[in-house]
């Protein structure tokens, strides 16, 4: 495949956020080709900077999400910091920003100030509950919106407690949901020339997710034109997916296989397991009969798995009836996984700084177009001199003054 020229090209973005859910929405941004120019607070900077595990003083989350991005470092508590920020909204066609809500109308940054003197100006606010409603100014983190999004709910054995996703799911989640946003209010934009204001919620993206719990107990339950009188009670289900069966984990004889069928797959799960008569077995002949009797089910699928040596034995015994499956894997092993590097979902890139770093891909596909970032990930301030010469035509005596003020700010790493 031949490299075209990225969608984005001619796009300048400002990135006013930090941490995961505004940066996840702007390296997506970056790869599409989009010219982003990330302002940080100085003295240090993205407080990713500082994540672990690093290398050479070199954070590799930071690696990860903000290569191909231009930094800015600016005293933001000063009033020529604040003001540079401004004027630098008049220049860009995309603001992404990740403040509590209420701090860009403070600070003179509000969607109202900047598109006054910018029409065409698209502004994405990622936050935790959104810019509007009861909970706008409830502090957030990724497991806070997990808890009240209801994935917590969900997550963990019926027994016990609920359970962290152990990603960052939330936040990216935010991020991939006001990048696709940003995407259609550029293409309402070139028809309309109106920019637009977008709020992208952390909480919102995940109640988005929940494809059964949500609809399910509005009806189910005792009434007459209900087709289920026992109500559907949204509940984790530990290892076991609870609106199917079977659609869990299963012990293996190396580790776990994910197995799931619907009533259209399960046939092939019985010739895979030599048994052709369950299908007719009235524990196993629906899916409601097999989640009665799931504890059967998956008695009978972990003991046909323990008569195989290995997994890919297995593997290659259901995929050779057409049944749904897959090994569990660590991402520790992604990068061994040829499909993976293939598609180029596993990338390795070579920081200047960090040395050779492995990161994901790009998790869209185009028919002539690789997105990718392939400039590094800036130094604090790296940008400072070319952005405010190249955009805001600041002469070199005057950025000399605002580092000598300490307006600007920068590091090697």
């Amino acid at each position: 495949m031949e490299l075209s020229e990225g969608m984005l090209d001619g796009v300048r973005v400002l990135d006013l956020s930090q941490y995961l859910a505004g940066p996840a929405c702007t390296r997506m941004l970056a790869e599409m080709g989009a010219e982003v120019i990330k302002v940080e607070a100085a003295p240090y900077g993205d407080p990713s900077r500082a994540f672990t595990p690093r290398r050479n003083r070199r954070a590799g989350f930071f690696v990860q999400q903000h290569r191909g991005k231009q930094s800015i470092c600016l005293d933001l508590r000063s009033d020529e910091g604040i003001a540079v920020v401004r004027a630098l909204a008049d220049e860009v066609d995309v603001v992404v920003e990740n403040f509590s809500p209420g701090v860009m109308d403070r600070k003179g940054w509000g969607y109202g100030e900047l598109s006054s003197t910018n029409p065409r100006l698209i502004m994405a606010s990622v936050s935790g509950f959104g810019q509007t409603g009861p909970l706008r100014d409830k502090p957030a983190f990724d497991f806070v919106a997990q808890a009240y999004g209801g994935i917590m709910h969900m997550t963990g054995d019926p027994d016990g407690p609920p359970t962290f996703v152990g990603i960052g799911l939330a936040d990216t989640g935010a991020g991939v949901h006001a990048f696709g946003a940003i995407g259609m209010a550029l293409f309402h934009r070139e028809r309309t020339g109106k920019g637009c204001h977008i709020d992208a919620s952390m909480v919102d993206s995940l109640v988005h997710m929940h494809e059964t719990s949500v609809y399910a107990p509005s009806i189910t339950g005792p009434s007459e034109d209900a087709e289920a009188t026992e109500p559907y009670v949204p509940m984790r289900a530990g290892r076991h997916y609870q609106p199917s069966a079977p659609g869990a984990g299963y012990r293996s004889p190396e580790g776990w296989i994910v197995v799931f069928c619907t009533q259209g797959q399960i046939a092939g799960l019985w010739r895979a397991l030599g048994r052709p008569e369950l299908g007719e077995d009235e524990r196993f002949r629906t899916n409601d009969g097999r989640l009665a009797n799931r504890e059967e089910l998956t008695d009978l699928i972990e003991s046909w798995m323990a008569t195989f040596a290995t997994d890919d034995e297995i593997i290659t015994a259901l995929e050779a009836e057409r049944v749904p499956c897959s090994r569990v894997l660590s991402p520790a092993e992604f990068a061994d996984q040829p499909h993976l590097v293939e598609r180029g979902m596993i990338r390795e890139v070579v920081d200047p700084v960090a040395g050779p770093v492995t990161i994901p891909g790009f998790p869209l596909a185009f028919d002539d177009h690789r997105p990718a970032a392939d400039g590094p990930a800036p130094t604090l301030g790296q940008h400072n001199h070319a952005v405010l010469r190249d955009l805001l035509d600041y002469d070199d005596e005057r950025i000399a003054a605002m580092e000598a003020e300490g307006v600007l700010a920068s590091k090697p790493r």
